[in-house]
């Protein structure tokens, strides 16, 4: 409707006819910002694409580099070595590749174990989903929200425990932590709430904040 109303609304102020003046309305020029309009129409939809398609690219790049230095401090030194690692570096390096893209990159989860991974609401919300779907054993594909009148494009993908090498860190504790990788989650996170977990289960998500100009720029 809005379309229809910003073609008449643009007749009129053309000068090109209305019904009170007897004038003929020139269809061509109707057709022109008709097709002007879906052009628009189309154009959001693309950057709705591309943003979807942009977002799975960041987020494999920030999970391949997380995982390759992660998977190497585990094998070089075990996994009390890996929660140190992690306490340090895990946070820099998805701001490397937020940087290097002009975006930003969080991975959040309400059983976090730095507080710095807490959702707000939004991201709550959308985290309620994920683990809906993950409950119900429905499909959890990624996602795009628009925010802030549709100049941000939030891109969120589920993230699940993939392997047993998650669990030296993530499982239960006395069957697969170790009481010494459990001490140094203790003394580095007195709070952590990311243990118990299995393989298969809703570890998190990823949230990509897009901003429009920059998914524009990329296309």
């Amino acid at each position: 409707m809005k379309y229809l109303l910003f073609s008449f609304g643009l007749l009129l102020a053309l000068g090109v006819g209305s019904c009170n003046d007897g004038k003929k309305i020139n269809r061509d020029l109707v057709d022109q910002v008709n097709k002007s309009n879906e052009v628009k129409k189309l154009g959001e939809a693309e950057i709705t694409e591309h943003a979807m398609e942009w977002g799975n690219e960041i987020s494999m790049e920030a999970q391949k580099a997380l995982m390759g230095v992660l998977q190497k401090a585990i094998q070089e030194n075990g996994p009390e070595n890996a929660v140190g690692f992690c306490n340090i570096e895990a946070l820099e390096i998805t701001k490397k590749v937020a940087d290097k893209y002009n975006v930003n990159i969080r991975r959040v989860s309400v059983k976090n174990r730095n507080s710095k991974n807490s959702p707000n609401e939004k991201e709550k919300e959308l985290l309620g989903a994920y683990a809906y779907n993950q409950d119900n054993g429905l499909e959890n594909p990624p996602n795009i929200q628009k925010l802030e009148d549709g100049q941000v494009l939030l891109y969120t993908k589920a993230i699940t425990i993939p392997n047993g090498l998650c669990l030296n860190c993530h499982g239960a504790p006395g069957t697969d932590i170790k009481e010494s990788t459990l001490e140094k989650i203790q003394s580095l996170y007195p709070e952590d709430k990311a243990i118990n977990y299995k393989v298969g289960d809703l570890r998190g998500m990823w949230s990509i904040a897009l901003p429009k100009k920059e998914v524009i720029k990329d296309i």
